[in-house]
């Protein structure tokens, strides 16, 4: 296929960057332990075990022969180009990274990163989140990133206060009903 009708670029330009929110100028990049974790093994997994077997099926398909028409020699580059993308972009994000343990808090009841917090919002309802790094965010299951609105205006505030939160539809009163962080 002519590479005029394939819209792929050979550059380092598309590097993940818009996939998680940008790390805010001037701060680093907070994770807990497991978090950092997480990311290393993802890491590891794919320099040592997805690079390798698609760098063997890339060379297979290219001792083939005709590489225009070679559906495992395409994929298998493009595949390769979206491995070393992420490989970039993890490598990026951990030499960033600032491995924050919220163990350290344990028995507090001031928020801090790491902190799991339950709160209640003026229409009574009750929401507990966990305040994580940026690469560690998953709103559906309550762990939201340390410079979402709701963990700023939930820091350095205690058990019982009551915080404000700027939304679109208005302020917002917040009530912290408990916070624990995990055992050390």
């Amino acid at each position: 296929m002519n590479k005029a009708f394939v819209k792929e670029s050979d550059g380092d330009d598309d590097d993940l960057e818009g996939a998680l929110p940008a790390i805010p100028a001037g701060t680093k990049n907070y994770m807990t332990p497991q978090g950092h974790k997480r990311m290393k093994d993802e890491l590891l997994r794919l320099i040592d075990v997805e690079r390798p077997e698609v760098v063997k099926v890339v060379s297979w398909a290219a001792s083939n022969g005709d590489r225009s028409e070679n559906g495992d020699y395409i994929y298998g580059k493009r595949r390769l180009r979206e491995i070393d993308r992420r490989i970039r972009f993890l490598t990026k994000r951990l030499d960033l990274a600032e491995v924050v343990d919220p163990s350290v808090h344990h028995g507090s009841d001031q928020v801090f990163f790491g902190a799991t917090v339950t709160y209640e919002n003026q229409a009574g309802e009750e929401h507990t989140v966990t305040i994580v790094g940026i690469d560690e965010l998953d709103p559906l299951n309550g762990r939201i990133s340390w410079i979402s609105p709701v963990a700023r205006a939930l820091t350095k505030a205690r058990e019982g206060d009551s915080v404000v939160l700027r939304t679109p539809a208005g302020l917002d009163e917040l009530t912290i009903l408990d916070v624990s962080y995990p055992v050390p």
